[in-house]
């Protein structure tokens, strides 16, 4: 069973606005990489079918798959490299409370992802939250 991390989308209120946010440095080459002080200390398991869960105002929009995890030391500091899949696949909206940092997500927790090219990918968060806790979704 995957183990997942989860963290809060900072500086990008939706998907495409990260999508967006990434098309330079992928332009040059660059590997999508997340930076974050603490290692998780269960890389294997992550790295072994993870992904990355991202949090955008409150609520659970997109994963992407983990490729690799490196502690990296830079100027006497030491801090992780997360080296992420290039593609971003949308999950159904999941609320999710603010937290610092990230947190392990197991697969039980993980939200399921939205069908491609659906329907479902247009309607707003607020709304698919909405329909979830009536139980219309």
């Amino acid at each position: 069973m995957a183990l997942h991390l989860i963290k809060l989308c900072v500086g990008c209120d939706t998907v495409e606005e990260l999508i967006a946010w990434r098309a330079p440095a992928r332009a040059e080459g660059r590997p999508w990489k997340m930076h974050t002080r603490q290692s998780p200390k269960r890389a294997a398991e992550l790295v072994d079918g993870g992904s990355l869960y991202r949090v955008y105002k409150g609520l659970i929009l997109s994963r992407q798959r983990i490729l690799g995890i490196e502690t990296v030391v830079e100027a006497g500091r030491p801090h992780c490299e997360v080296a992420l899949g290039e593609e971003v696949v949308r999950v159904l909206p999941t609320p999710r409370r603010a937290f610092q940092g990230w947190r392990y997500l197991p697969e039980a927790d993980a939200p399921p992802d939205l069908a491609v090219g659906g329907a479902v990918e247009t309607i707003p968060g607020e709304l698919a939250v909405r329909l979830r806790e009536i139980g219309a979704w």
